[in-house]
């Protein structure tokens, strides 16, 4: 009598079984993905509001997101993030207004509601509906969605497609907007000034190497020595045939061209580009569209404004809500509320200046524009303190830490971490600050899909074939650092270590700096010429007081711990492996 064979030898058996396995979790997938899809866009409608009670003329503020995904990258904001942005903003007393509503108020003097935002998002992915969509339901905001012409119908995946944009628009939610028929880049210069011609977005994968460049509707196409290689009467050609290629497209696919036109770039027109390509882009914009979103950096629109002359503000992915809402009070001169985040936490400290936020293991200090944001421990630990910290923020910008910090003196002790490098600086009462120490640190490390690609403008021939860079040591400005700093101040000496490495040690400090609190600051750099407000984020902060004879007292951290810190681990994990599982498949 012969032996059976073990059927867990049977590879070719084992192999069907795992076919067959992961067939099984990719139907899972694309069951789940669309049952999602349609909650998503069937579930609810948008209630119009009650636009009697309307009385504002002033203005509104337009928001435009260039895209949202579950979790935040370098060019998406996540889903949270936008979802505590517009809730603040709801929560303060914001309505949305649709294309009509702008129109109205510039062309008959309609008003407007109290606080008037206009909603949009950019890029045409299918991944900002999809998670846009529940948030844009639960605060009843009406939303534009732009897109690219020359993605309709195309085999990319990541974008949306005209059925699922009309059965957008159907739910009230959503209207249509554009942001032209392609992303094309002319007189294109590498960082050692050669000439790369023109290419798509397609073809010009890595921006890095990037010195100039311009979009295709901005310029004469020019040669390596800035001469144009085409007429006035091509250019104009050139050009009104992206346009009538753009109305072909959404007149079959959509059955109508949308109103709304945010140019790429954004403020170029007009600001120091050729008056003939200027002329040629605004012929073709006021014959296509109903109002151009022509400048992006400033928020707010009024009523000295016109429709083709719209402005919009891009929230970039590393932007906290107190961030965003420092930003619109500055442009809008509204009285804002920002967000506290924990209470209990916020209770242990002072708010000096600026704004912040308490979200578990993390403090965000939020400056005022082009100032320090600061908050101070309630609680001194005396002067001899060591405080511990993960500084999370932009590497371009200024994070502080500060310990026997005294008002009344007007004296300290900082910490400061500023453009990847590290100073101490010292303030003794009736002098001025002055340094101690200063170190560059070992480079931050970030890839090309990290860079912000926004070196287009007009140049000159010197420009383009001069190589001389003069940001070649400089860090893209959305580069997010990630340094465990720790500063112990004991007696009349300063030790601090870097990333568990110490760097300064019985460095001896003046012995009139005697006491004092303990501060965190955040302060935007000049490098970021679009952004003078900046977001300090210190995450596992503790501070613990010092005895001479060695003993230690915790007197705050904000550290998961315990059961705690198994939740926080956990849940980390679960959302880095749902992440992949979205981005794989």
């Amino acid at each position: 009598m012969s032996k059976k064979r073990n059927p867990a030898l049977n590879v070719k058996r084992k192999n069907r079984r795992k076919v067959i396995k992961v067939i099984g979790q990719i139907i899972l997938l694309a069951v789940a993905a669309v049952v999602l899809v349609n909650a998503v866009f069937d579930l609810q409608t948008y209630q119009e509001p009650d636009k009697s009670k309307w009385r504002q003329d002033k203005g509104f503020i337009a928001l435009s997101y260039f895209g949202v995904g579950r979790s935040g990258t370098s060019k998406l904001v996540s889903q949270d993030q936008l979802d505590a942005q517009l809730k603040a903003l709801h929560d303060q007393g914001y309505e949305t207004i649709s294309q009509q509503d702008v129109i109205d108020y510039y062309e008959k003097g309609a008003p407007l509601p109290d606080k008037a935002l206009f909603l949009s998002f950019e890029d045409g992915r299918n991944d900002s509906a999809l998670f846009a969509q529940p948030i844009l339901e639960k605060y009843n905001f009406k939303a534009t969605f732009l897109s690219y012409a020359d993605k309709m119908g195309n085999s990319e995946r990541k974008f949306l497609q005209p059925k699922d944009m009309l059965k957008m628009t159907r739910t009230g939610y959503w209207e249509l907007g554009t942001n032209g028929y392609r992303l094309s880049y002319i007189n294109i210069f590498d960082e050692d000034g050669r000439y790369m011609g023109v290419k798509d977005e397609k073809a010009l994968t890595d921006k890095s190497n990037v010195e100039y460049y311009n979009h295709y509707l901005m310029d004469f196409i020019r040669d390596e020595n800035m001469i144009p290689l085409e007429n006035r009467s091509e250019m104009e050609a050139r050009i009104g045939a992206d346009y009538a290629a753009m109305r072909d497209v959404y007149s079959s696919k959509l059955g109508y061209v949308p109103g709304v036109y945010m140019i790429m770039h954004a403020n170029a027109l007009g600001e120091g580009m050729n008056a003939l390509v200027d002329k040629a882009n605004t012929e073709q914009i006021r014959q296509t569209f109903t109002m151009n979103f022509r400048r992006e950096g400033t928020a707010m629109n009024d009523k000295q404004g016109d429709l083709y002359n719209l402005t919009r503000v891009q929230p970039a992915p590393y932007w906290s809500t107190n961030h965003l809402i420092m930003k619109l009070s500055k442009d809008s001169g509204q009285d804002m509320t920002f967000v506290t985040g924990d209470e209990k936490e916020a209770a242990r400290w002072a708010l000096e200046s600026g704004a912040a936020e308490f979200d578990g293991s993390r403090i965000t200090v939020t400056s005022p524009p082009s100032a320090e944001g600061r908050i101070r421990l309630s609680q001194d630990p005396g002067a001899d303190t060591t405080v511990t910290a993960n500084l999370l923020g932009n590497v371009v910008g200024r994070q502080s830490i500060y310990v026997r910090l005294d008002e009344q003196e007007d004296s300290f002790l900082r910490l400061v971490l500023e453009n990847n490098v590290l100073r101490v600086e010292q303030k003794a009462p009736g002098q001025e600050p002055e340094e101690l120490f200063e170190q560059t640190l070992p480079d931050v490390k970030w890839g090309e899909e990290d860079l912000r690609f926004d070196k287009a403008s007009v140049y000159t021939k010197e420009q383009t074939l001069s190589g001389d860079r003069d940001d070649d040591e400089e860090y893209p400005i959305n580069i997010l650092g990630n340094r465990k700093l720790e500063m112990t101040a004991l007696g009349d000496t300063l030790k601090v270590s870097i990333d568990g490495q110490v760097i300064l040690d019985n460095q001896t400090v003046d012995s009139a700096i005697r006491g004092g609190g303990v501060a965190l600051g955040s302060m935007y750099h000049e490098q970021n010429k679009k952004d003078d407000i900046y977001d300090g984020i210190f995450e596992n902060v503790t501070v613990t007081a010092m005895d001479a004879d060695g003993g230690k007292d915790v007197r705050y951290t904000n550290k998961p711990s315990g059961l705690e810190g198994v939740v926080w681990r956990v849940r980390r994990t679960f959302d880095t492996a749902v992440n992949w599982a979205i981005e794989t498949f």
